[in-house]
């Protein structure tokens, strides 16, 4: 079993940039494909942007395409979200979550995560 555990959330003004990270502790970390999502407070849990297990491959939401950036560091067991241009809509707490059966692009496949770290960007 894999832990997560978020960090780098903060308050931005909107068009600046945050860059959050996940640690992933164990000794498999290759063997899952990791995933970023978030949920606004009345909303329902979304997709953000997942990575494949090498990091040769990525996926993103509509809405944040062009602007955040996933990227994995497999020797450190890290997951990574750059996120530039940054939007009053995009605040939300953002969960680190890993699946190890599935495709990096099953969205619905990620059964572990992090406890999440907020994200406020002010107008």
């Amino acid at each position: 079993q894999v832990q997560l555990v978020e960090s780098g959330g903060g308050l931005v003004q909107a068009g600046g940039s945050l860059r959050l990270s996940c640690a992933a502790s164990g000794r498999a970390f290759s063997s899952y494909a990791m995933g970023w999502f978030r949920q606004a407070p009345g909303k329902e849990r979304e997709f953000v942007s997942a990575v494949s297990r090498s990091g040769a491959s990525t996926n993103y939401a509509d809405s944040v395409k062009g602007r955040f950036t996933i990227s994995r560091n497999n020797a450190e067991n890290t997951v990574s979200l750059q996120m530039n241009s940054l939007k009053p809509e995009d605040t939300a707490v953002y969960y680190c979550a890993a699946t190890y059966t599935g495709s990096y692009l099953r969205t619905h496949g990620y059964d572990t995560w992090g406890q999440g770290t907020q994200v406020t960007v002010s107008g």
